[in-house]
């Protein structure tokens, strides 16, 4: 067994053979990447990567409770293999009895597909994306501006088996575009991302033209103090806050008062209005277009995940519904300590609920009261504060001005203090909901889909000399 021939399913089912723990669950996860890369209207790199990972979950029974031991290794060989599995078992026996402990999952139905060859990617996933992102290169050029950027696409098949006989599997791919216009003196620089499936849905010359109207806005410049501004947050913006927000929302943590959804005096803050707007923010396995895991695959335990829970099934979830909170991250663990329903992480995350304006209509509808700001993206977002989840962060690639309904110039770069909970409690407008790439998360979280968010009092904490 070499694990470039052997097959997953094949991998799953003898390392359970193997076992001798009292309950063992076993992850085969399958990746294959291609990738390009272009700098200064030029194609610089391109890859293709085959790769596995195998992780061995051992539970040991005792007088105190239930220990877990967990392992994880690449390119594991035949002979590797029962290493790895008495390595899972040791470590199960050295550890102390498991906080989250619970039976290993059963009753779930077998993935009709699990013993076929997982799905893999390549170069051919750019066949029509490659030569049209050619022509955006000599479009750009003879534009005056560089385009810098790359495209990734992935493709994980999961392998999920248990001494409990589930048998799962799921195939998830998963694609990024990130463009970088710039003009030849680099001081003006605008950026435009999109998340994709298969990079038939991306027109690279579509997302330049957009560059390039940004490029114009920024040859006027505007120098802006610190300060509230009315804001225009972009879809991509909105969706690295809340995402943040739904890491933040464990169940247990607001339960035992150490976040911002806690409640005062005890308990948490489910059934409170956060927002005026009628928003729902919700995860669902089955969203068309952003089709993420229908079950749990848990590496390792902490937080709000438990490897206790491989293979429970992920349904979809409404964390905020008409505004209000409806549900916080809960394993079974969590979900029984502070009474509150089972609500696992899923791999998407969708906020609706606005209105049917695009970015550009709400631009036009602004009107003369004040300075409007129109953001790009934010990036390095850090937490200061968890009792508030105020978080901190620079915005990036352009900050423009809209006067009247109209972009009239490009300010400079801040750094912002806001809390996402915060924000959805004073945002007065939302619009149309749509895919978009959450730049700074985009390495961990890129499913998402999120309307733009009109804020009248965005705290622009200090100046910042990005670009």
């Amino acid at each position: 067994m070499s694990p470039r021939t052997s097959k997953p399913h094949e991998v799953v089912e003898r390392a359970l053979a193997l076992s001798r723990a009292d309950g063992c669950v076993v992850i085969a996860d399958e990746h294959s990447t291609a990738n390009l890369r272009w700098a200064g209207n030029a194609l610089t790199t391109n890859g293709v990567t085959r790769g596995r990972t195998l992780t061995v979950v051992a539970t040991v029974d005792g007088k105190e409770g239930t220990a877990s031991g967990v392992v994880s290794r690449s390119a594991v060989t035949e002979d590797e293999l029962e290493p790895l599995v008495r390595a899972a078992e040791a470590a199960a026996r050295a550890a102390g009895p498991a906080e989250d402990a619970q039976p290993l999952v059963t009753g779930v139905p077998e993935s009709p597909d699990f013993t076929d060859a997982p799905a893999e990617t390549s170069s051919a996933v750019f066949a029509d994306f490659a030569p049209a992102l050619g022509e955006s290169f000599a479009r750009a050029r003879a534009g005056g501006r560089e385009l810098y950027g790359f495209a990734n696409h992935e493709l994980v098949s999961t392998y999920l088996g248990t001494s409990t006989g589930l048998r799962l599997r799921h195939d998830q791919p998963n694609g990024t575009l990130e463009l970088n216009a710039k003009s030849p003196d680099r001081t003006r620089s605008a950026w435009a991302g999109r998340p994709t499936r298969d990079f038939k849905d991306v027109d690279p010359a579509a997302l330049d033209a957009e560059l390039a109207v940004r490029l114009g806005w920024a040859e006027r410049r505007i120098e802006l103090p610190a300060g509230r501004y009315e804001t225009l947050l972009p879809p991509t913006a909105v969706a690295d806050l809340l995402i943040y927000q739904t890491w933040s929302s464990s169940g247990r943590d607001a339960a035992e008062g150490r976040t911002v959804f806690s409640k005062p005096g005890g308990g948490t803050r489910v059934g409170e209005k956060l927002s005026q707007l009628p928003l729902s923010l919700r995860s669902d396995p089955d969203e068309p277009g952003l089709e993420c895991a229908p079950f749990v695959v848990a590496h390792s335990s902490g937080g709000d995940q438990s490897v206790f829970d491989n293979g429970l099934p992920v349904r979809s979830t409404e964390w905020i519904g008409g505004g209000e909170l409806r549900h916080l991250l809960t394993t079974r663990h969590s979900a029984g300590l502070t009474g509150l329903p089972v609500a696992p992480s899923a791999g998407n995350l969708i906020l609706d609920g606005g209105s049917d304006r695009s970015l550009e209509e709400m631009v036009a509808a602004t009107d003369h009261r004040g300075p409007c700001l129109l953001l790009t993206c934010l990036w390095y977002i850090r937490e200061v504060d968890p009792a508030t989840l105020l978080l901190t962060g620079l915005t990036r690639d352009g900050v423009y001005l809209v006067e009247n309904g109209e972009v009239t110039g490009e300010v400079n770069n801040f750094r912002f203090n806001e809390s996402p909970v915060d924000l959805l409690g004073r945002a007065v407008e939302a619009g149309r909901t749509e895919k978009t790439l959450p730049r700074e998360w985009s390495d961990y979280f890129t499913r998402a889909a999120m309307p733009a968010l009109r804020v009248p009092d965005f705290n622009m904490s200090s100046v910042s000399q990005g670009v």
